[in-house]
């Protein structure tokens, strides 16, 4: 598995990169496998099965919408968000459906697009069967797909997703932590030109910086567009936005507390996941139900850290991304296949490694805070109410963010010597993760979910 920084932060929409994103990008590329083959004309129907998790919490998390505007060609990171809407509700009304907008065909979408809550797939919990019939119901094509986590989509038996193996062998490929340290040390470089020179085999020094810097600006419009909006999110839940409360009323006081640092970090959290919740433009960091804490405590280094700069920006992206692959390679960023810890502890675990790297921590200390961000985060489920991405997820995303900065605080206080290693904490996070009880895997049958009411 070979990926890049721009495979674990990418633009796209809420409210889940595994259940909204990558249902999207399969159905696209189901299509778009039809027309290559020349299939495309001959299709009269499509049927789309949906299981385990995705069946579970699709609805609420927007998988049937993301699927109908995916077989209509849309892409995450460049749909507009406010065009899902209209085409779902064009579909719906009409009941025919564009098959990459050229190929009209009918689509009795409660009939075709079943969300089948009590089988699995083999391989994944988030597991979709697309099937394409022709005249007299001929079976043309069906195809399994499987939303691995972070908008990452497999097809059947792959091996990999597709993005992690079209990039060329860089100079310094690493599978560990260990590794990582390894080779920091013995080349002389600090982690984020370990992963800029890594970066350049596959683009110029100049689109690298800009593809960051652009990661960067998605983020804060992102935030400035949750302190602007207000109301209710949607869904049965009826949660009322509160980043723009808090936003007027720390930039409206009088007085300067001690702790308004940390209610600004509250405040860029909240603004981002209620943008995600709100089915809005975010950088999946690693994942949607998880944009809030990386942003939030970019925002927090960029207003609150002396001599925070643009560099400071790139190295914390840099850094961050090299956590979010260990984590991607040795378990899993999946909540569906580790609960919560393997998003909101991922995250906390990525920023607060990039905190380190934009204060210019060494590289010994940037893989304790590592460390220290995932290790209490341990056992954290998912187990959102309704199958909506806003209770306990948008709240969550402000604790993490918090935890991310004192972790490396902690880290940079010390040598970088500790007793446990990232490594050992991902496997544990792992291991944990596989003994999880299924219920607590982003079902919405277990904990939070079964014993708050929805209404």
């Amino acid at each position: 598995m070979t990926l890049s920084v721009f495979d674990i932060f990418k633009v796209g929409i809420g409210p889940s990169s595994s259940h909204t994103m990558g249902p999207m990008r399969a159905a696209r590329e189901f299509v778009l496998g039809l027309k290559r083959d020349g299939l495309l004309q001959d299709t009269t129907e499509i049927a789309v099965r949906l299981y385990g998790s995705l069946a579970f919490t699709g609805v609420g998390h927007g998988t049937d919408r993301a699927i109908l505007v995916g077989l209509e060609g849309a892409q995450p990171e460049s749909v507009d968000p406010d065009s899902i809407e209209p085409s779902v509700q064009r579909i719906r009304a009409c009941g025919r459906i564009r098959l990459l907008g050229e190929h009209e065909i009918a689509f009795d979408e409660p009939m075709q697009l079943l969300f089948l809550q009590h089988e699995h797939l083999p391989r994944h919990s988030n597991g979709m069967r697309f099937s394409a019939l022709g005249a007299g119901k001929r079976l043309l094509r069906e195809e399994d797909y499987y939303s691995i986590g972070g908008g990452f989509v497999v097809r059947g038996d792959e091996a990999e997703a597709r993005e992690t193996r079209a990039h060329a062998a860089p100079p310094y490929p690493f599978a560990s932590g260990e590794e990582l340290l390894t080779l920091c040390r013995s080349h002389g470089l600090e982690m984020y030109e370990l992963m800029l020179a890594n970066e350049y085999t596959w683009a110029t020094p100049a689109e690298v910086r800009a593809r960051l810097l652009h990661l960067w600006e998605v983020m804060q419009a992102c935030v400035a567009r949750g302190f602007r909006q207000t109301g209710l999110l949607p869904g049965v839940l009826k949660v009322r936005r509160r980043a723009p409360r808090l936003y007027r009323m720390l930039t409206e006081s009088a007085t300067v507390k001690p702790l308004d640092v940390m209610d600004w970090v509250n405040a860029y959290a909240l603004a981002v996941n209620e943008e995600n919740a709100a089915g809005g433009r975010v950088v999946t960091a690693p994942t949607n139900g998880a944009a809030g804490i990386v942003p939030a405590v970019l925002h927090y280094y960029r207003r609150f850290e002396e001599g925070a700069n643009e560099e400071g920006v790139i190295r914390f992206l840099l850094v961050a991304a090299a956590m979010g692959m260990l984590y991607k390679r040795n378990a899993s960023i999946s909540g569906a296949e580790m609960g919560c810890q393997g998003e909101v502890g991922v995250a906390c675990s990525m920023a607060a490694a990039g905190l380190v790297a934009a204060l210019q921590g060494t590289t010994e200390q940037i893989e304790n805070a590592a460390e220290i961000g995932m290790e209490h985060n341990l056992g954290l489920t998912c187990d959102p109410v309704a199958g909506l991405v806003q209770i306990p997820c948008i709240e969550r995303n402000a604790m993490g963010a918090v935890k991310a900065i004192n972790a490396s605080r902690l880290a940079m206080r010390g040598d970088g010597s500790h007793k446990v290693s990232l490594d050992q904490v991902i496997a544990t996070m792992r291991q944990t993760g596989i003994d999880m009880s299924t219920i607590y895997k982003e079902t919405s049958q277990g904990g939070l979910a079964v014993n708050v009411p929805e209404c």
